[in-house]
Parts: structure tokens; sequence; C-alpha cells
């Protein structure tokens, strides 16, 4: 017989659960909506020039490490030149060495007494022994010149081979740099990229005309320069205003910070380093209250190069999406000390 009871009714209980689950999801899916809103103009262009300063950071930092690998390389090459000599140098010396033994072996295949009976002109002969002799002695020298080359080629060798360990390891860190650089510059543009064409190109017009009118306005007072070659790169480097920022740039047509010092110090006819952490090295360093104009003045733990213009200002390329410009010292960071070039 069938069954004609009626089907069981959800429970109050339960229809509170699934009422109170789905109010739950309704209100995350809301929260999670409100808390990701899309950032505003003035927010990208804030995180966007943060990340193009520490792009900036990061530049000098892969541009220092490919500096230090292309020294690296030379020491390298120059150590293997030297290997390669000093191992041609042995095998010459054993060749000679070889032809003295063959010598001296073909020599005493026969006794003396019967080489002189024999010898049709026994003065001769004497000559020739005295020749023995002295190649005797000659092996000798040449033995000991062997074995000081290779006590010298075995430390030239252990030398190359550590220089490739180290070449190594500079190879590895110039890759984690790139992939640094790589990844600021790629967040930025995504964040750039939130906004419309026309947001990014007012951004783009309102940053120029910002650095045409602080390079107007500027106050550089008359500071005397310490030297006739810091005057000169000075006034290179501000023929170049306006210039933009690239990674990687030693002008003339972009820069970046370390290649525009570098630049300009080239137009004054002075040869410094590539990027700011050797340029620190290229002259006595100063404090703040002794710069002059032309002087190297570094900041952010010296990730970041430009010259004293005079009167607190600097001029420099500051970081990707920017152009080389003016700007007040109080806005750069944290100084941490200047270098005068000779």
């Amino acid at each position: 017989m069938a069954s004609h009871r009626r089907p069981k009714q959800p429970s109050r209980a339960r229809v509170t659960v699934v009422t109170a689950t789905a109010a739950a999801a309704v209100a995350l899916t809301s929260q999670a909506a409100q808390a990701d809103p899309k950032p505003s103009k003035s927010e990208v262009k804030a995180k966007v020039d943060k990340l193009s300063h520490e792009a900036g950071d990061a530049n000098e930092q892969y541009y220092g490490a490919k500096e230090k690998q292309q020294k690296l390389e030379k020491e390298v090459g120059a150590l293997q030149d030297k290997v390669a000599r000093g191992q041609q140098e042995i095998n010459t010396l054993r060749n000679g060495l070889g032809s003295l033994a063959a010598a001296q072996y073909r020599s005493g295949g026969i006794d003396p007494s019967v080489q002189l009976f024999l010898a049709s002109d026994p003065d001769s002969f004497l000559d020739q022994a005295s020749a023995l002799d002295q190649l005797t002695a000659k092996q000798t020298e040449t033995l000991e010149k062997i074995q000081e080359k290779q006590r010298v080629l075995a430390q030239q060798r252990k030398e190359a081979q550590d220089k490739l360990g180290d070449l190594a390891d500079v190879r590895k860190t110039l890759g984690e740099k790139k992939k640094k650089l790589q990844g600021k510059l790629a967040d930025a543009q995504r964040l750039l990229n939130t906004l419309t064409v026309a947001e990014r190109e007012e951004m783009r017009e309102k940053d120029q005309r910002a650095s045409r009118a602080a390079g107007d306005r500027v106050d550089l007072g008359n500071e005397v320069p310490a030297s006739a070659r810091g005057a000169a790169a000075l006034q290179a480097a501000s023929t170049q205003q306006g210039k933009p920022y690239r990674s990687g740039g030693t002008g003339p047509s972009s820069f970046d910070c370390s290649g525009l010092t570098q630049w300009a110090y080239a137009q004054a006819g002075v040869n410094i380093s590539r990027v700011t952490y050797t340029q620190v090295n290229d002259g006595p360093r100063i404090g703040r209250s002794a710069l002059k104009p032309g002087d190297l003045v570094f900041f952010n733990n010296t990730s970041h190069v430009g010259l004293y213009a005079g009167n607190n200002t600097v001029l420099h390329a500051p970081y990707p999406g920017t152009v080389v410009r003016y700007e007040s010292m109080n806005t750069m960071g944290s100084f941490q000390f200047g270098v005068r070039i000779g």
C-alpha cells in the first residue's frame, strides 16, 4: 500500500540559518566591493611616484652589479691570458729540455775514451765534451725555471678560479636586481593603466609643466664653484633640462641619475665612474655646509646622485617617468654627503 504522508517541512531554525548565511554572503560581497574601490588619480600618482623612486634605486643597484660584472670579466680574461702564456712558456722549456736530454743520451751511448780514440780530431772532441758539461748546467737551470713557472701558474689558475666564482655570484645578483627593477616598473605601469588615456596624458603634461616652471623660477644664488671643472660640469648638465629619465641612460638623449653626472663631467674633461656606488669614491667627501656648485650630492643611502647647483638646489635626473630638472634638496630624501671632483 502506497504511503500518503505529507513531506516534512524545513524547520524554522533551518530557514533562519540559510537566510543568515545568504545575508552574510551578500554583506561580504558588498564589503569586498567597498574594500577595493578604484584608486583616485591623486592616489595613483602618489603610488606611481613611490614605485618610480624605488625603481630608480633598483636601477643603480642593477648597473652597479653590471659594472662589477664587467670589471670581473676583464680581470678573469687577463688572468686566463697570463695562464695561457705561462703554459706556453713551460711547454717551450720542456721541449728544450727534451732536446737536451736526447742529445745527452745520444752522446752517452759511447764511452768517452772510445769516442776520443775514434775522433779524427781529438781537440774537436774535447770541445764537444766541454759543451756537454755546459748542457748539463743549462738543463739544471731549465728545470729550475720550469718549477718556478709551474708555481706561478698554479697560483694564477687558483686566482682565476676564485674570480670565476665571484663572477658567478655577481651574475646571480645581477639577475635578481634586474628582476626587481622590472617588477617595480611593471607595478607602476599597472597602476597607470587603471587611469584613462586622457588622465594619464593630463598627469604627464602636469609634471612637465611643473618641471619647466621649476627651471624657470629657480634661484641658484651666487655661490662660487669649487673648481672650473665643477662649473663646466654643472653648465653642461643645465643644457640637458627636460631630457627624459631612462634606466641605463648615459646621454645625450636620456639619462639615469648617475648617467647624467658621468656625462656632465665627461663634458668637462673628467672621467668618473658609472654608478652611484662607485661615484662616492671618485673624490673627497664633504658635508652639506661645505657644498659648492658642481659637487656631487648623494641621497637615500647613496642610491641617488645629482649635481649641487647652489642655494640648496640640485640638478638631477630623478626617476622613471620624470625629466632632468632642478629640485630643492629638502624634497629629495635623506642627504648622505657630497663628493668634490678635482
